[in-house]
């Protein structure tokens, strides 16, 4: 089977047209403090909210923040609450209103950070989303993939590599969260394009390591006819793909996934995961701090699609080399 054919094509695939978003400062009411920073050459000072700390993709974004902070001449500073907790991270961003420049926002949900995110930009101060969007707020730009076509592509992957028959369960860390939605929302389109596949149901693992593992272990148990496993992050997939190691189901249970954690890269490498999505996170880190940068130059910005990167055992080692 060849899955690399694809490769090309998803990574192309761009935001809706809907979700375009061209802002410039000439349009914006920029705080007078803010402008008199800029008027006096002062370094201006960014926060790029993250909506989980703890998480183990954040470690990636924050290495696209500091590589920002030191090439953009910014102080640029990566928050956000250790747990998805939108009050926490509500009220941190309230709490530094005050002293930021410029907000860059991933959401830990939409809803509820919506509001925010359109009082800080009444203030003055510009805002961007990046990683999740929050379309429903009045945010300038974004920059990440887009959600709900990377989970297109997951499920139109997972029919591929089950030869177009099976019984699938996605897997998330938390299946209330937007993100988890939107991208649950594109795989069951992709999976429904291969009319032979089943899905199971959601599970919903919650965040601990361990946890992840053993909530995928008693699914498995509880339903050995599943033979799919869809993971929509970065966490549970390599949860997903050392199950199928320890239980000698590699090749009867296929595995399809996202990003690059070292643990995910060996186990695509071994074939006990057989694909997963990258999002290019260091990439979404970094434009989350220029294109605050580049508002505040007078630069107009544009939403950003980091694209949809598909890796296989056939290419993992691009990786692995890096």
């Amino acid at each position: 089977m060849k899955i690399r054919n694809i490769i090309a094509a998803a990574a192309l695939c761009l935001l809706p047209a809907t979700a375009m978003a061209e802002a410039k400062l000439a349009d914006f009411k920029l705080a007078d403090r803010i402008k008199a920073k800029i008027d006096a050459g002062q370094k201006l000072d960014f926060y790029v909210s993250y909506q989980d700390l703890s998480n183990e993709f954040a470690p990636f974004l924050k290495a696209g923040v500091e590589r920002g902070s030191s090439e953009l001449g910014v102080n640029a500073s990566f928050i956000g609450p250790v747990g998805s907790d939108a009050d926490g991270q509500i009220n941190e961003i309230e709490t530094l209103m005050g002293t930021m420049d410029g907000l860059a926002v991933s959401s830990v949900s939409t809803d509820a950070l919506a509001p925010v995110i359109d009082r800080v930009l009444a203030a003055g101060i510009p805002v961007v989303t990046y990683n999740t969007d929050n379309p429903d707020s009045k945010r300038l730009a974004f920059a990440g993939q887009d959600l709900v076509q990377s989970g297109v592509e997951a499920g139109k992957l997972m029919g591929k590599v089950l030869d177009g028959q099976g019984r699938v369960l996605i897997v998330t860390l938390d299946a209330a969260a937007q993100w988890s939605l939107d991208r649950e929302k594109g795989a069951r389109e992709g999976l429904a394009q291969t009319p032979g596949i089943e899905v199971v149901n959601t599970l919903n693992t919650g965040s601990d390591p361990q946890e992840i593992y053993s909530a995928i272990e008693n699914a498995m148990l509880a339903d050995p006819t599943i033979t799919g496993l869809l993971s929509l992050e970065c966490c549970s997939t390599p949860a997903a793909g050392e199950w199928v190691k320890r239980n000698g189901k590699t090749g009867s249970v296929k595995v399809v996934g996202f990003d690059l954690l070292d643990q995910t890269v060996e186990l695509v490498g071994s074939g006990d995961i057989q694909a997963t999505i990258d999002q290019a996170p260091e990439r979404q880190g970094f434009a989350a701090v220029d294109m605050l940068a580049k508002f505040l130059k007078g630069e107009t910005i544009d939403n950003l699609d980091t694209g949809v990167g598909i890796y296989t055992k056939d290419n993992i080692q691009e990786v692995a080399k890096k």
